[in-house]
């Protein structure tokens, strides 16, 4: 699940001038595959925002966009010795570094960990939403759907975007709206670069999750006090050992 564009950016060159006009350069390496033959070198000449010259490894040469910059891209063109140092620039600087990128970065992925719960629904026409929490992962691209009963469902799901976490993974949320049927299976399917086969989670309506979350609290408490009450009995038992009886008159 490589994404489709990718591209890669250096700003080479920035000059300021006191009264506040700015020139300068970036360098990118464009590709749209792991087959780094069809990459593309590019050096652009920037002045205030403005494009004036270009270099492409796909076309060879220098294109200028402005007066200036068709004077720059003739001056440059001009001299064959530099003319083949930009050249040999996709192979030096974009093949060499985006295929150390690929082995160190790219090409490493993060499964995903899924949590399925239910929620409330605030208004709209059903009376449950399940939202199917997707955490951990990468690359960013990722695929969720819903199959109920084995079919796809299309309507009234709503996703976020991959929200970044600040750590390279990502997560996403979907969200199905829905009416309970009696003996329905319901389950989120997750695909992934990191999977192998579909990560398919499947909904367990027999109980409510807060009567599970309801239970769990108690049967804590239950345990809490359970282990509270042997302290103090065996806390009891060694003072009575203590004790010193003293006969009465």
């Amino acid at each position: 699940m490589a994404s489709s564009f990718l591209s890669f950016s250096l700003l080479f060159i920035s000059l300021y001038t006191a009264d506040g006009f700015m020139e300068y350069v970036t360098t990118s390496c464009v590709f749209n595959s792991t087959d780094l033959k069809d990459i593309e070198f590019i050096r652009s000449y920037y002045f205030n925002k403005l494009e004036f010259t270009r270099f492409s490894s796909s076309v060879g040469k220098h294109v200028g966009y402005t007066e200036y910059g068709v004077k720059n891209a003739e001056f440059w063109n001009s001299d064959p010795s530099f003319l083949a140092q930009m050249r040999a620039e996709k192979e030096r600087y974009c093949v060499n570094n985006i295929g150390i990128d690929y082995q160190a970065a790219l090409t490493k992925s993060a499964e995903p960990y899924v949590r399925l719960h239910s929620v409330t629904p605030s208004g709209g026409k059903h009376s449950a939403m399940l939202v199917c929490s997707v955490f951990n992962f990468y690359p960013k691209k990722i695929k969720v759907s819903w199959l109920r009963d084995g079919k796809e469902v299309t309507s009234d799901v709503t996703s976020t975007d991959e929200l970044a976490d600040g750590d390279w993974y990502y997560q996403i949320h979907s969200h199905l709206e829905y009416t309970p049927r009696s003996g329905e299976k319901i389950s989120c399917v997750v695909e992934h670069a990191s999977l192998r086969e579909p990560l398919v989670t499947d909904w367990d309506p027999s109980m409510p999750e807060s009567e599970r979350n309801k239970i769990a609290i108690g049967a804590s408490g239950l345990i809490l006090g359970l282990v509270l009450s042997l302290a103090g009995f065996i806390y009891y038992k060694r003072k009575a050992r203590g004790r010193i009886l003293v006969p009465s008159n």
